[in-house]
């Protein structure tokens, strides 16, 4: 089934004590496609500034798994930028400074031969930008939508909007408290769940919503149907640059989602586990570095060991 993405393509600026890179590939969209690329095929949806360099781009318009055709240039505008800082634990993080440039702009518009595509995800972005967006799709069969500390701070009406129209809602466990002013987070995924989806047309035939906490190091929380469930992390040796490893989590659930063939409902929980693997890999280097490297092979063997270490 058709999949798209559409969110954030940034330069970036990542500090840590292990490294620093400067100008490099990043944005929410990004790693969403790279890894969902190893699943299924992904339209990806995005504009850049007249400032992107013209090989840029280039990981994705040479992957044959990424549709780029979605990809708007507006030369009089400047590319979205991000400077990050990470501590000695990882998990610790501060932005030093975002521009959004021209993510403080309308929406890209989806091309005509986009507007059926069956799953969709909206990446971390405005959540005005996400609802133009969602408003021009057809039909889709399931719609998910991430987001950050700095719309629950600044835009919150708009981001609950949006989240009462999607199906499915990711987002980080400290966004989660955030959100719901609740310090136990799953008090706080309880409670967002029940909003997930709760405006979209036809709701009571569509099935209620879920919510996926993404806790980093230790691991997710799935709230769907009244119950919660946990996956770990995957345990790894190397971790370099976490920047894109979120995104890199929904690449991965919603290309095996899509090219699953299976009823998303019933796939979700190994979804997750895809989700996990591909997680893995995009925090072993800077930008795109190690997804670059790798080959759905890679994604499947250390799926295999993943399960593995699962099994008692």
């Amino acid at each position: 089934m058709s999949l798209l993405v559409t969110g954030s393509i940034g330069i970036d600026t990542v500090e840590a004590p292990w490294g620093k890179v400067v100008d490099a590939l990043g944005g929410s969209s990004i790693y969403f496609a790279y890894a969902a690329s190893f699943l299924a095929r992904v339209r990806l949806v995005g504009v850049v500034g007249g400032d992107c360099p013209p090989d840029f781009l280039r990981p994705l318009h040479e992957n044959p798994n990424i549709d780029m055709s979605g990809l708007e240039v507006r030369p009089a505008a400047k590319t979205f930028r991000w400077h990050g800082r990470y501590e000695q634990d990882a998990n610790v993080r501060e932005t030093v400074s975002v521009e959004l440039n021209v993510l403080a702009e309308r929406s890209p518009e989806i091309p005509p031969g986009f507007r059926d595509s069956e799953f969709v995800f909206l990446a971390n972005t405005h959540p005005v930008l996400q609802m133009e967006l969602l408003k021009q799709l057809s039909r889709p069969h399931l719609v998910v939508a991430d987001t950050m500390d700095l719309w629950i701070r600044e835009q919150r009406e708009e981001l609950e909007e949006l989240i009462g129209r999607i199906g499915g809602f990711v987002l980080n466990d400290a966004e989660a408290r955030q959100l719901t002013g609740k310090p136990n987070v799953i008090e706080a995924g309880l409670a967002i769940v029940d909003r997930v989806g709760r405006r979209r047309e036809r709701a009571a035939e569509a099935g209620g919503g879920f919510l996926i906490v993404k806790k980093g190091e230790h691991g997710s929380l799935l709230f769907a149907d009244g119950q919660v469930a946990a996956l770990p992390a995957f345990p790894s040796r190397r971790v370099t640059d976490p920047t894109g490893a979120g995104d890199a989590f929904a690449g991965g659930m919603m290309g095996h989602l899509a090219g699953s063939g299976r009823p998303w409902r019933t796939a979700l929980r190994r979804a997750m586990a895809y989700g996990t693997v591909a997680a893995s890999f995009a925090l072993e280097d800077f930008s795109l570095g190690r997804l670059c490297e790798i080959s759905r092979g890679d994604i499947d063997s250390r799926l295999a060991e993943y399960e593995a270490m699962l099994t008692l």
